[in-house]
């Protein structure tokens, strides 16, 4: 019997947040299966344009953009003639248009990707009763699967795990040679052994843990001078006064490179300038950062309190610490130190990363699912 997909998005082109790489990734997963298949699959974008779409991920025909006109958006999933048989909700904040159509297609299998925080607090009525009517809730790793079950009461036979992937997409290197031209940018040297964080820096998040980092960096710098801390990512003009006057505080001022924004073009290359992927978060619902360092070969030091613990498979490819801890933190980037990581070490981490999160496997996980 055919099958008919729509995976319903917010945004999916227009940023480059962590949800939105995993919606590209299960959009080009959709539709590789549903070619493979002949199935019929189309991605509905709240917020994108039609100009934003990345045709490597799938072809304009099966994409349809609503450019943030969310009653049109609405409307048009009410009034659809063509009945989905499988309708993914790709974040809980589009609950309105799961109950449209469940109430317009009982038959229709409605799943909902749950992420991270946004469904690990209070959910509004509308969002709890999308929680009982959808089929089935696609968790990204098993803590959020926990927080499902126990926050909201979900069935624990309705939430299934699907750890993210690597974009298809992503440039993986063949080679381990930290980039001259970085080097020259942010004035390192090659024998520096560089920390490195990639993260949104919002005055409303601040639990990333580059606080926790930039402060064992006073303690660090005395013993290590050679050591730098690369934190990168888009900041606000509030969150970036209070990193800079922490990192007064700490006397470190030499030492921390604020780099802000990093296009997608030069993501690979920040990862091979580094020595370590520091990121000791509190609230990662996964975090695809943790697997694109890991891919690049690049040795990880996550927090154990969090949906880091799957993208780093339980501490078989990277270290977990307790985010809160300044000594564990500190000690375990004195173990990467001491460590002295080789090309071939990282290429075997690369290996071993990619064997896990690659696409063909997510792909088929996703058919086995629909094919249930």
């Amino acid at each position: 019997m055919a099958k008919n997909i729509t995976l319903f998005t917010l945004q999916t082109f227009s940023a480059t947040g962590g949800i939105q790489k995993m919606t590209r990734t299960l959009g080009h997963s959709l539709y590789s299966a549903a070619t493979k298949n002949n199935w019929d699959f189309e991605l509905w974008s709240a917020y994108d344009k039609q100009n934003d779409l990345m045709e490597q991920y799938l072809p304009a025909a099966n994409f349809k953009s609503f450019g943030i006109n969310r009653i049109g958006f609405v409307l048009k999933t009410a009034g659809n003639t063509v009945k989905p048989d499988v309708a993914i909700l790709s974040h809980i904040n589009l609950a309105i248009i799961g109950l449209i159509i469940k109430t317009i297609n009982p038959k229709c299998r409605v799943w909902l990707v749950a992420h991270g925080i946004e469904v690990w607090r209070p959910l509004s009525f509308f969002k709890r009763l999308m929680l009982k009517r959808c089929d089935n809730v696609i968790c990204v790793s098993n803590y959020t699967k926990q927080q499902m079950v126990s926050r909201h009461n979900v069935n624990a036979d309705k939430c299934m795990v699907l750890n993210n992937a690597i974009d298809p997409f992503m440039r993986l290197p063949n080679t381990f040679a930290k980039p001259n031209n970085l080097l020259s940018r942010y004035g390192l040297q090659d024998d520096d052994f560089i920390l490195f964080s990639l993260t949104r820096l919002a005055s409303t998040e601040q639990y990333k843990g580059y606080d926790q980092v930039i402060s064992v960096l006073g303690s660090l710098k005395s013993k290590f001078p050679q050591i730098k801390y690369v934190l990168s990512g888009k900041y606000d003009k509030q969150e970036y006064i209070r990193i800079k006057k922490l990192i007064e505080k700490h006397g470190v001022s030499k030492h921390v490179i604020l780099t802000g924004f990093i296009d997608e073009a030069e993501l690979t290359e920040h990862f091979l300038l580094a020595d370590v992927f520091v990121l000791p978060s509190k609230k990662e619902g996964f975090g695809i950062v943790f697997i694109e360092a890991l891919a690049c070969g690049l040795p990880v030091i996550c927090g154990n309190a969090d949906g880091s613990i799957d993208a780093i498979r339980n501490g078989e490819l990277g270290e977990a610490i307790d985010p809160d801890n300044l000594n564990e933190l500190n000690e375990a980037i004195i173990r990467h130190m001491n460590k002295h990581i080789t090309a071939d070490s990282r290429k075997n981490l690369q290996e071993k990363c990619v064997s896990h999160f690659n696409e063909h496997d997510y792909m088929t996980k996703l058919e086995q699912l629909i094919h249930e």
